[in-house]
């Protein structure tokens, strides 16, 4: 007996030993990323505090671009996507992203108009395209937009986005018997999945068989979009995982060469309203702006897109807003937004500058891109809306703060 127990104690004195030594060496296991604490799924923890808009004839310029959104959806929610507006041409091939950019586009004009008409339209755009979610829990994370064969992380910031608008148009995350929130939270958690060691994101995602994320694929815009989208998740969610990771991203962000990012400026503005802007933000925020209107003369020449002057508008409305709320003056912005809106303005039907003869009136309210190119695209609709809507939210900052 004493012969087998002599062994056994031997044994375990090793073990002990050997976890002793292990645990005094100062080494751990490599942690597992942490799961994002638990959020409300049914229902936001948060009410919307949306900022008060001015009063603004430009707001008849943000219903005319919702106006011809409406009135151009098919019976099934489709959304136009481009339209030659001399040739009355509508083939070309359409991005999802872009089309649940015009889903959010109908949202804020719902929230601006407070007119259910362009919520219940938004509805059914968005029940139109919510089928492109993908979600596959053996292959990836979360869940994604399938669009044009891949899921590129623009799609999930602009289904997130249009989840968000609709947060803030109608107060509500649940579309039928469809928890919406749910469905944005797993859009975020894939975008968590695609963020790099260094701090910025892969930017698309093969989702079919043996696939997986493609390191060669860039679009210069979806960093700050995604950065924008965690911010929307933490101001719905009041959990602070997702600033905790838009936090991250903008810290890389504020390392790379300055663009002119629209949605970097938007998460820059978001900071501001539900955080911070730390100096480093605030300075790279006007190093945006700078750059935006330095090319003020050549982004205004005739030839040049509506839709690129667009989203200037957007990108300065937003950093204007986010020097507004850090204290700072933005009185130069102001002035410098003012001609990008008379240039889109000269774009929207049925005003334009190229001289074309009467244009039908079906697409009235849309913004066409150039003389040389009389197309209405879903985008220049939808940066034309944020960038007016952002704007007057600016200037009703300014004055409830008077």
């Amino acid at each position: 007996m004493r012969k087998r127990i002599l062994p056994i104690l031997l044994t375990l004195l090793l073990v002990a030993f050997i976890a002793y030594l292990w645990l005094n060496s100062g080494f751990q296991p490599p942690e597992s990323p942490a799961a994002p604490p638990a959020t409300p799924t049914a229902l936001p923890a948060r009410a919307p505090e949306v900022p008060p808009l001015a009063n603004d004839p430009l707001k008849k310029n943000i219903l005319a671009a919702g106006d011809y959104l409406v009135n151009q959806q098919l019976a099934n929610g489709e959304l136009p996507y481009q339209v030659n507006i001399l040739a009355g041409d509508r083939s070309s091939t359409p991005s999802n992203i872009r089309l649940m950019g015009g889903v959010s586009a109908l949202y804020t004009v719902c929230r601006v108009a407070e007119d259910s008409t362009y919520c219940e339209a938004g509805d059914r755009a968005l029940t139109h395209y919510l089928p492109n979610l993908l979600d596959d829990p053996e292959r990836f994370k979360g869940t994604c937009l399938y669009s044009n064969g891949a899921c590129p992380l623009g799609g999930a910031t602009a289904t997130i986005d249009a989840v968000y608008k609709r947060w803030q148009a109608a107060g509500s995350v649940t579309l039928d018997d469809r928890d919406l929130l749910a469905d944005a939270l797993n859009l975020g958690y894939f975008i968590v999945s695609m963020r790099k060691s260094e701090g910025g994101f892969y930017h698309s995602f093969d989702p079919h068989p043996g696939g997986t994320v493609n390191p060669d694929y860039h679009d210069p815009t979806f960093n700050g979009e995604g950065a924008a989208a965690l911010l929307q998740l933490y101001e719905i969610t009041g959990n602070g995982f997702w600033l905790e990771q838009a936090r991250e991203v903008d810290d890389f962000m504020l390392t790379q060469p300055v663009t002119e990012d629209a949605g970097h400026a938007r998460a820059l503005a978001l900071f501001a309203r539900l955080d911070e802007l730390k100096r480093e933000d605030i300075n790279y925020a006007k190093q945006i702006a700078d750059l935006i209107v330095a090319g003020q003369i050549r982004s205004l020449n005739p030839a040049n897109s509506a839709i690129v002057s667009a989203t200037k508008i957007e990108a300065l409305a937003s950093i204007a807003q986010a020097l507004a709320l850090s204290g700072e003056d933005p009185s130069r912005l102001d002035r410098e937004i003012k001609p990008f809106i008379a240039f889109v303005q000269a774009r929207q039907l049925p005003a334009n500058d190229c001289n074309f003869a009467p244009v039908d009136s079906m697409y009235k309210g849309g913004i066409f891109s150039a003389c040389e190119d009389p197309s209405i695209r879903v985008d220049g609709v939808r940066h034309w809306v944020d960038g007016l809507t952002i704007y007057l939210e600016y200037r009703g900052m300014a004055e409830t703060s008077r």
